[in-house]
């Protein structure tokens, strides 16, 4: 429809240039006439009834002019239509109302936090599913949103899980429905890129904590993963049955380490055993649930005797907190004035949008009491999708940034999130920010301009669909029949607009794989190319040294967790062990050559003679030079290339362990042929020998790779990353900040094996670390000698094979 008003405008401005520069042309050629002569003199001929007339040439400048300046104009206009401004202005009443009931949120905690248990409550209270299964599943069947077997037989989250869900909240006295699209995200770190991918999307949060444990490493980096895509959270603390749960203390912690303005808008009935629901300190009302799951919610204006002294203060703590972050609060405060309810939800939601604050409410999901009042709080304080400013990038402009307007009559863009193998072929989910999407509709892919066309779009519900004809913007959806990357920005062809993708952390650990049988070599390759399109932190290379296939991950419970999947879901046996180290050979010493070759088998024989010396490469330390100083033509020019080739060849695979030589100076000054038995062959393998032979004697020795690792941990782990350092390398430098450190240190590559798992329970968890190629340096004797005779033992059985 856009389009069709946009060509009609400028048909319309077309026209009126005409109707313009016909103006302009009577004007013009009345100037002209009147300015040339006082009476004026016509030129034209007569065809039938009509006089046609020549114009002067500035009439006809005069007219041109009109018209490119009526064209532009309308193109301008047409452009400003198109803008978001001009888009929300133009706005339905519908289209808005509809956008206000839609909430994109995403279940986010540290491990065994309680996100699934309180997503299967939400599903449950939605009508989405008409019983609660526990994660693990101890009654047999297992979570909805844990549909992996891995993920049922661990307890554990794997891979996010996407539905959607329809609420019911009464706004004065009338209900509204809410529509919810709803991702829980697993809580590993290993499986981190889930989350990052999920709040790349979402509008919103809700942080699940402990009320007894409280803010914890994972919790820490969820926070940060929030606060890199701009994303508000309400804060849920679950788990307020369990002995030892103290909220309040929960709350402080939310302000002091995660560093966000919150206060508690909720206060406890009972204590562990004895909590019995909350009293809501915005409306100063007690809510409580009844019957089979806590499905009915009683709410009373009767509050317990024991509480009203504590209410009262909590109720002003989270004014004096909203007054901290909000101007109309921080007025009426200041007025020495009490706040109204609606204000006081007002201040919440626009704080919380704003990223200032966050409302923390309680309850237990495990014992089905107050999860219904934190959807309320879903539906009041988290933005819906017209409340968030979502960009794209104008490839016109060069990327200038340009925001998106989730208007079904704009032109669609969408950004595919996630990437899943399904039965049917591939989905992908989708998240449309403007325009909407329809089954049987085609749209381009930005990244390599391919045309797709969309044969069946879906609603995700865990891991079963329902069809859908069209999905409107805002929306999260998952289409069949797109062949695309993940992060991948999609279009209608309209706008040459793309998205940034989601932040993609480094790889920390690394095994080397092979299948067991070599009849599982294709579905192992089928598997490897599905992983890596899943998961963007998987990934997959073939070592040229060692030929080894290595893939790296992060964590061992990532890897750990696709080798799983290799054999379950590809019946593909594998052998994992810790990648081949690329080590490097050197010579530290100078030494003399006189190599000669002499060998004769019936026919033509081989005879070389290579004199001259090997030494270290004092020029370049990981460079080898080949030099020749043959004078008086005993080697000829034809057999010295050879010798520089045999060279190089004996460099590719040194004499000690089979690795690469580094640093070695090689100098050729005599030698002997002989006439019918020498030849570039027999002074190739005569050069590689005599280096093989001299290398020993000149000190040859085997260098490490040593890697510049830079740790950063929470200042109270310094001692114990300190022990972890000294084991494996040696330490550069060390800074202390407010409250972290960043250590830098030059690490053994073959010491960093397993480092992350150390590392993690040295600091809780908190502790992050990454590594890059430094420099090579000898290896420890005792490693050395430990090298070469596994490599002799392994040669000596290829030998009796």
């Amino acid at each position: 429809m856009r389009v069709i008003r946009a060509v009609a405008s400028l048909n319309g401005a077309r026209a009126a240039a005409a109707r313009q520069g016909a103006r302009y042309y009577s004007i013009g050629y009345r100037a002209a006439v009147d300015s040339a002569c006082p009476s004026p003199r016509w030129t034209g001929s007569s065809v039938g009834a009509r006089r046609h007339f020549s114009a002067s040439p500035l009439a006809r400048y005069a007219a041109a002019n009109a018209a490119e300046a009526a064209l532009q104009h309308a193109k301008e206009q047409a452009a400003a239509n198109m803008t978001a401004e001009a888009a929300a202005a133009r706005m339905t009443p519908e289209e808005a109302k509809r956008l206000s009931q839609v909430r994109n949120i995403g279940i986010a905690a540290h491990i065994d936090s309680g996100k699934t248990t309180v997503t299967e409550r939400i599903l449950y209270y939605t009508g989405r599913t008409n019983a609660i299964h526990e994660v693990r599943g101890r009654d047999g069947v297992g979570a909805k949103m844990d549909s992996m077997e891995l993920e049922r037989e661990r307890g554990i989250t794997i891979q996010s899980a996407a539905t959607f869900a329809d609420w019911t909240k009464r706004e004065n006295g009338v209900d509204e429905k809410y529509h919810i699209n709803l991702i829980d995200t697993p809580g590993h770190i290993d499986f981190t890129i889930e989350v990052e991918r999920a709040m790349r999307v979402l509008d919103g949060a809700v942080m699940v904590l402990c009320a007894v444990s409280g803010v914890q490493s994972q919790t820490i980096t969820v926070d940060r993963q929030m606060k890199r895509y701009n994303v508000p959270r309400i804060s849920f603390i679950n788990k307020m049955d369990r002995m030892g749960a103290n909220p309040f203390r929960v709350v402080d912690m939310i302000n002091n380490k995660l560093k966000i303005p919150a206060a508690a808008i909720q206060i406890p009935i009972g204590s562990e055993k004895e909590f019995e629901g909350v009293v809501d300190l915005i409306e100063m009302r007690s809510i409580r649930n009844e019957g089979q799951r806590g499905i009915n919610v009683k709410v009373s204006r009767d509050i317990p005797e024991d509480l009203k002294e504590i209410v009262q203060q909590k109720r002003q703590e989270l004014i004096e907190k909203l007054a901290d972050v909000d101007d109309e609060i921080a007025e009426i405060f200041l007025e020495e004035q009490t706040p109204t309810p609606e204000q006081i939800k007002a201040a919440i939601r626009r704080a919380t949008i704003g990223l200032k604050f966050t409302p923390v409410l309680m309850g237990t999901a495990l014992a089905d009491k107050a999860v219904q009042p934190m959807l309320d709080a879903v539906c009041d304080y988290l933005p819906n999708p017209n409340d968030v400013t979502n960009t794209a990038l104008d490839r016109t402009k060069g990327e200038e940034a340009v925001n998106l307007v989730p208007y079904n009559s704009l032109p669609f863009v969408g950004l595919a999130f996630k990437l899943e193998e399904n039965p049917y072929g591939q989905l992908t989910y989708m998240r449309v920010y403007q325009g909407s999407l329809k089954k049987g509709t085609y749209l381009f892919n930005t990244r390599n301009n391919k045309k797709v066309r969309i044969p069946r779009i879906v609603r995700m519900h865990s891991n079963e669909m329902e069809d859908v004809a069209e999905i409107g913007a805002g929306e999260i959806c998952a289409v069949f029949g797109v062949d695309c990357a993940s992060g991948d920005t999609f279009t209608d062809g309209k706008l040459p607009y793309s998205m940034s993708s989601m932040y993609v952390p480094d790889a920390v650990m690394s095994l080397s794989i092979k299948p067991k049988k070599s009849s599982d070599a294709d579905n192992f390759s089928k598997a490897m190319n599905r992983f890596m399109r899943e998961d963007p932190t998987f990934r997959l290379h073939v070592d040229e040294e060692s030929e080894e296939t290595i893939i790296s991950g992060m964590g061992e419970l990532h890897l750990e967790v696709y080798v799983e999947r290799l054999r379950r879901e590809y019946k593909v046996e594998c052998e994992t062990g810790q990648p081949r180290v690329a080590y490097r050979e050197t010579l530290t010493q100078h030494v003399d050559f006189d190599y000669l070759l002499k060998r004769q088998s019936g026919g033509p024989g081989d005879y070389a003679r290579v004199m001259g010396w090997i030494e270290p490469n004092e020029e370049h330390a990981e460079k080898n030079k080949f030099e020749s100083r043959v004078v008086g033509g005993n080697i000829p020019d034809k057999y010295l290339g050879a010798c520089e080739k045999g060279f190089a060849e004996v460099c590719e695979h040194g004499p000690l362990l089979g690795h690469k030589v580094i640093g070695a100076s090689m100098v050729v000054t005599d030698g002997a042929t002989h006439v019918t038995d020498s030849s570039d062959y027999a002074f190739n393998l005569a050069t590689q020998l005599a280096f093989k032979k001299a290398f020993i004697d000149a000190g040859g020795q085997v260098l490490e790779p040593l890697m510049k690792t830079t740790i950063t941990s929470p200042v109270e782990f310094q001692g114990s990353v300190l022990m972890l350092m000294n084991k494996r390398g040696s330490i550069v430098d060390t800074e202390v900040g407010a409250d972290e450190f960043t250590m830098i240190a030059d690490c053994s590559l073959n010491a960093m094996f397993g480092f992350s798992s150390h590392l993690r329970a040295a600091t809780q968890g908190k502790g992050e670390f990454s590594m890059e190629f430094s420099h090579y340096a000898p290896a420890p004797p005792h490693l050395q000698k430990e090298l070469v005779a596994k490599y002799q033992k392994e040669l000596e059985s290829k030998r009796t094979k």
